[in-house]
């Protein structure tokens, strides 16, 4: 093909977009506007199931051109609010990771584990976030991210890696339910679980029937009664330290002398890792919601910065705090399950609280709850991407006129079922190898995320091309995914050497592949696609990566202007109005 079709084919490809993009008539009515009531509520709730209509497709273009195209046309409806990406950002990803994980943590490789794992891996999530942020404040299309590895990558690597994202929530949803069902049993363990595994499963679908409108509501309130949690355990905290608890004295900092501040050395602290990761999932899920954001300009950056506030005051305090009330030897800590073994709570059993230990357990529960919704979320995104790339069954990339991906939201739900698997008496056998194969896939999508921000910064360069028309740019730049590529290679690395030699058990074939299967299966995904398509394009060329296909903004001169007056008015402002908006 010649320089002049290739010119004139990605003409095509934006001319076709900013009819997308620009008009707001080409936005999706609502089935429940003033003029769909006319025929009644009923008819307007079944109406708003009937298919979105995004046109016919060149059948010229090449699979990365159609698959951009697509996803830009699949308009999800754009109704998360400022308020609710703020209230993502901040407590989106607080949950089982930190409320219950960090207890095995603890136990696994000490107090100083904790704050080493945490402050590098948090460091890596602040430089990917931003990474993220610019990308999906360009090009806020439908499946955000796990699109971008098909855009600045190769096609088999989008597949591999869009995969990877959907395995890794359809298997959330139901360990959180049965998670879920566990923390009941702090109060009532007579109960069958299925019983209340079934009530968590009817909530979670009713809030996704409202589509993105239920999930930003509902993650809005999830978020803020744990931070709120977070910020009264953190005061508590240090008041058990001074010893102001019923049965406590001063503790301050003893638990780091005796028993140690290191459990099982530096293979400790690598086991750690996996946790802290873990721990952080969820935290993507900002740039997944730019597609259904009305301004992912003005939100986005604001959703981004608010990380290192979530990871410096809610994560690194809250974790110090555990550090020094509760001892890395307390065999609760590895001896229970749910609220029995979290932290937060053997910390307040400890200094004698009566009630409040239950106020915890009523928080894991919440934060359970906002994993396994924002899991139908994720999932069904990244399973309508997929299909709109060409990476899955076309009935899966099913969108509605209420913007709701019915065919991802129905795949995840049904996965979901195998939550009454909690009933089989060798279940937790099952959900040790269903996490296996999703185990790593975080880190790994993490690491794809800061790539792809490479590949689009170089692209830009050798396009002739600058970040002046980029709406919002890292403030980590390219040296943030540099150390976020390194970093997320290292974690790999060091899981690769715990699952082979595993701290305080022998090795063994099962041990390895419950902490490593997912790699191969992602070997087998790349491997098998390529075959497949008979594409063995590992890296697409830069001068051939696509930079207009999916921009909100098509106009570059307007938006260059919009930008300089922006910057303008802040330098006018007093000196702590700019530090302000630079963290805020």
């Amino acid at each position: 093909m010649s320089s002049q079709e290739t010119h004139e084919k990605k003409n095509y490809v934006v001319t076709s977009v900013s009819v997308v993009a620009d008009d707001k008539d080409s936005q999706i009515e609502s089935p429940y506007s003033e003029e769909s009531q006319s025929k009644g509520f009923f008819q307007a709730f079944l109406d708003g199931f009937k298919p979105l209509d995004i046109g016919e497709i060149d059948p010229n273009l090449t699979d990365v051109e159609r698959a951009n195209l697509i996803s830009a046309r699949a308009s999800l409806k754009r109704g998360l609010k400022n308020r609710h990406l703020q209230m993502i950002a901040i407590g989106g990803s607080i949950g089982t990771g930190l409320f219950v994980g960090a207890g095995s943590a603890l136990a696994k490789g000490g107090p100083a584990a904790l704050i080493i794992a945490w402050v590098l891996t948090g460091s890596m999530m602040y430089c990917t976030v931003q990474a993220l942020g610019e990308l999906s404040v360009l090009f806020p299309v439908a499946g955000s991210f796990t699109q971008f590895n098909t855009r600045f990558i190769s096609p088999a690597w989008g597949f591999c890696m869009a995969w990877n994202y959907a395995l890794g929530w359809l298997i959330t949803l139901p360990l959180e339910l049965v998670s879920a069902s566990i923390t009941i049993d702090y109060w009532n363990s007579e109960i069958n679980s299925a019983a209340w595994v079934t009530i968590f499963y009817v909530v979670i679908v009713g809030i996704n029937v409202f589509g993105v409108r239920g999930y930003g509501e509902a993650e809005f309130i999830f978020s803020a009664l744990k931070v709120l949690a977070v910020v009264g355990y953190i005061i508590l905290g240090i008041v058990i330290n001074c010893g102001g608890g019923p049965k406590g004295g001063y503790i301050g900092g003893r638990f780091w002398s005796d028993p140690g501040a290191f459990s099982h050395g530096f293979k400790g602290v690598c086991s750690v890792f996996v946790t802290s990761a873990f721990s952080f999932g969820g935290t993507e899920l900002v740039g997944l919601a730019a597609a259904e954001t009305e301004n992912p300009r003005k939100s986005l950056p604001t959703a981004t910065k608010q990380v290192f506030w979530r990871i410096t005051l809610f994560y690194i305090i809250s974790l110090t705090l555990i550090g020094v009330n509760v001892p890395y030897n307390d065999p609760r800590l590895l001896g229970n399950s749910g609220a029995a073994a979290s932290p937060f709570v053997l910390s307040i059993q400890n200094a004698g609280i009566k009630g409040l230990p239950s106020v915890m357990n009523a928080v894991i529960m919440i934060a359970v709850c906002s994993v396994a919704n924002s899991s139908v979320y994720a999932a069904s995104r990244t399973i309508a991407a997929l299909s709109n790339q060409g990476f899955a069954p076309k009935l899966l990339g099913y969108i509605d006129r209420e913007g709701r991906p019915l065919g991802g939201i129905a795949v995840s739900l049904t996965v979901g079922l195998l939550c009454y698997l909690s009933a089989y008496k060798n279940h937790s056998q099952v959900f040790d190898w269903m996490l296996s194969i999703s185990g790593l896939s975080s880190i790994i999508s993490w690491g794809s995320i800061n790539a792809c921000h490479l590949r689009f910064r170089r692209a830009l360069s050798v396009q002739g091309r600058t970040t002046d028309e980029v709406p919002f740019t890292a403030q980590t730049g390219i040296y943030g995914s540099i150390f976020g590529v390194l970093l997320n290679c290292l974690i790999l690395a060091a899981q690769f050497w715990v699952a082979l030699f595993p701290a305080g058990k022998p090795a063994s074939a099962e041990s390895f592949f419950k902490v490593y299967l997912c790699v191969p299966v992602l070997i087998v995904f790349y491997f098998g696609w390529m075959l497949y398509k008979k594409n063995y394009t590992f890296f697409i060329k830069y001068s051939n990566i696509d930079l207009d296909t999916g921009r909100r903004v098509l106009d570059v001169e307007a938006l260059k202007q919009e930008i300089a007056e922006e910057k303008a008015f802040i330098a006018s402002k007093p000196f702590y109005y700019r530090v302000y908006k630079f963290w805020c």
